[in-house]
């Protein structure tokens, strides 16, 4: 069979599954019937101007965890603007199944088409640490926005990074202890199904303590009914390199060694628990909030330097949302620093070389951009992997019957290995000795290490790595967890329909590329513990291709993507930080009625995946909000 062949083999298979469960569907309307959505003219609502107490623009990962605190309290009317529509509508099995995440990111071509009912196609500025590649940067432009496309890794930071973030924004209530309550009260843990898990010895290793609480929040946290096989035999590649096997899970303040990681999947069913399908699925059955679908946030408002409302648009027609209270700005890593500067707010200079009038001078809007790259080298391997997916239409025939009868197989795996190590100081040069010293906490990882369960090659493209020729084929990558390098986002033009320029400014700080030459001789090593697994030599790249410092250098810069974890461009800080855009309570410097609530409010990217600690700030936020209001009654 011809790969083309095979790959239409197992859209078949997919497509059938979905046209035999149609609850998928049903599901989005009956989500849909509940939220008293201001829908699109198509649905023959009016867009009309109207007034909330509170006004998200956004109903992300964030937005919605927002909204559904501030909704729940049952005091006040609450809206939230999300540029999407439904993922399951939008999107179907690509979204909900798990194991289906990784082609959903495509990989780093800006000349394949995303999924553009569900992403906003973002596309990076060509990068000179990657060899001047522009990159095709996901983003979820749906409700759930980035919940709804990523791979679903759940877990927390250390707990000296939570205590620089303490430090940093000048509040204690930052620190791991105190920020514990929001990280519990934010999801339901349930643990691993060991009668339906396979294979056996993919056993679970977790701090059940570290989920307990009273009031558990809706998002679901659980593990797959899938063990890679090639995660069991990771760990006796991360012994070889002498990390231990994490005892907690990553989820109680500490990153180190290697486990089997929980991800936002639900067990009853093993679909995607996104913000969409945990959080406001729960306020639509509890509360008043409405969501207006299909409606971009193109400007806030001001009376002088008070936030007033929202113009939104919606398919070419303008309206306005006015908050008595206040707004916040939850539009995601890209789109909230860029919003600001649409409405006024950020480095003076560069809104008014776009026409933009100057609402508050504040330089630290689009800076700070902190993100990180991954990757590594490929081997054939000798258990099944998504190879099998392509290589065998009978193997992907069973994987949808798995998945659909009884929520098992290789379908419903999402996150899976990983491993953490502190490199020891003897490896590093002595800048990066003092670096890293005085810019990162003394827990964190510097490098993490992730099992794929497939061909990544050179990341280019996933829907067409794998090189289709009966093997399986296993990848294990790297990502520096403490990159110096920031980047910024910028406008393009004052228009609010024209994407933000984005520049994550990649290796430019050249010890993340000593870093990152480390971690890729300790991937070769771990792969060497893995011997039993592997078949023949390193296919990719090949030691005969790649072995010296320079040229693993050059293989970094021209194999390299993106994580997807860019944080920080509207930074928290104290207001005598020059760069700081928001206060500790996520409040905008020089401005009233106005907050920033997602993952660009972070002062800095923490280790490992920023997920977890995006719905404990959301929380967090909301509680502020909520005495605050308090306080003005």
């Amino acid at each position: 069979m011809q790969p083309a062949s095979q790959i239409t083999a197992v859209a078949f298979f997919l497509v059938q599954y979905f046209l035999t469960n149609k609850f998928l569907l049903a599901e989005a309307n009956e989500h849909a019937s509940g939220y008293q959505p201001l829908w699109s003219n198509s649905f023959g609502v009016p867009f009309v101007n109207a007034t909330y107490d509170y006004v998200i623009i956004g109903g992300g990962t964030a937005g919605l965890a927002v909204a559904w605190k501030l909704a729940l309290s049952g005091k006040y009317e609450v809206a939230v603007v999300e540029a999407g529509g439904f993922y399951e509508q939008d999107n179907g099995n690509g979204s909900v199944i798990p194991g289906l995440a990784p082609l959903q990111h495509l990989g780093w071509n800006s000349n394949h088409p995303a999924p553009l009912l569900i992403d906003w196609g973002f596309v990076t500025e060509p990068q000179k640490g990657l060899d001047d590649r522009s990159l095709f940067y996901a983003r979820g432009k749906t409700l759930g926005g980035s919940s709804a496309r990523a791979h679903g890794a759940f877990m927390r930071g250390t707990k000296g990074t939570y205590q620089k973030w303490a430090e940093e924004a000048g509040d204690p209530s930052y620190e791991f202890e105190q920020l514990l309550p929001y990280f519990k009260d934010s999801c339901t843990l349930t643990a691993p199904n060991h009668a339906k898990r396979w294979p056996p010895n993919g056993s679970v290793l977790f701090d059940e303590a570290a989920y307990a609480t009273t009031t558990p929040g809706p998002l679901q946290i659980s593990w797959p009914n899938w063990a890679i096989p090639l995660g069991t035999w990771g760990a006796s590649g991360f012994q070889s390199i002498g990390l231990s096997h994490s005892k907690t899970g990553f989820s109680s303040g500490i990153l180190e060694g290697h486990g089997w990681i929980p991800g936002t999947i639900n067990p009853v069913d093993s679909h995607r628990s996104s913000s969409q399908s945990s959080f406001l699925k729960d306020a639509m059955l509890k509360t008043s909030l409405k969501v207006y679908t299909r409606a971009q946030a193109t400007k806030i408002l001001f009376d002088q330097t008070t936030a007033t409302g929202l113009e939104v648009r919606t398919e070419g027609v303008a309206y306005s949302l006015s908050a008595r209270k206040e707004v916040i700005l939850s539009a995601g890593a890209f789109q909230s620093p860029h919003l600001l500067m649409l409405s006024g707010i950020g480095p003076s200079n560069h809104l008014r070389s776009h026409g933009i009038p100057v609402v508050h001078d504040l330089p630290g809007v689009g800076q700070n951009l902190h993100d990180k790259t991954y990757v590594g080298t490929g081997f054939r391997v000798n258990v099944e992997t998504s190879s099998s997916l392509v290589n065998s239409p009978q193997y992907a025939a069973k994987a949808a019957r798995d998945f659909l009868n009884s929520q098992t197989g290789p379908l419903t795996n999402g996150p899976a290995y990983v491993a953490f190590e502190r490199l020891p100081s003897s490896s590093l040069s002595p800048s990066a000795q003092a670096a890293l010293q005085n810019n990162f906490s003394p827990d964190g990882p510097h490098v993490e290490y992730l099992i794929e369960n497939g061909f990544s090659g050179n990341n280019s493209d996933y829907l067409t790595a794998d090189p289709k020729d009966g093997y399986n084929y296993g990848t294990i990558s790297a990502a520096i967890s403490t990159t110096l390098s920031r980047g910024n986002i910028s406008l393009r033009s004052n228009d609010p329909l024209q994407p933000p320029v984005i520049n994550p400014n990649y290796y430019s700080n050249p010890i993340d590329m000593e870093l990152a030459i480390i971690a890729f001789n300790q991937v070769r090593k771990i792969w060497a513990g893995m011997a039993n697994v592997t078949i023949g030599p390193e296919y990719y790249p090949g030691t005969a291709a790649v072995s010296t410092d320079s040229e693993i250098e050059r293989y970094i810069r021209q194999n390299s993507i993106m994580i997807w974890h860019a944080s920080a461009a509207c930074k928290m800080g104290m207001a005598n930080d020059s760069m700081a855009v928001v206060d500790s309570k996520a409040r905008v410097f020089g401005v009233k009625r106005l907050r920033v609530v997602d993952v660009s409010a972070f002062p800095f990217l923490p280790p490992g995946h920023p997920q977890g600690t995006v719905y404990a700030l959301a929380l967090k936020i909301a509680d502020d909000i909520l005495r605050d209001a308090e306080v003005d009654s």
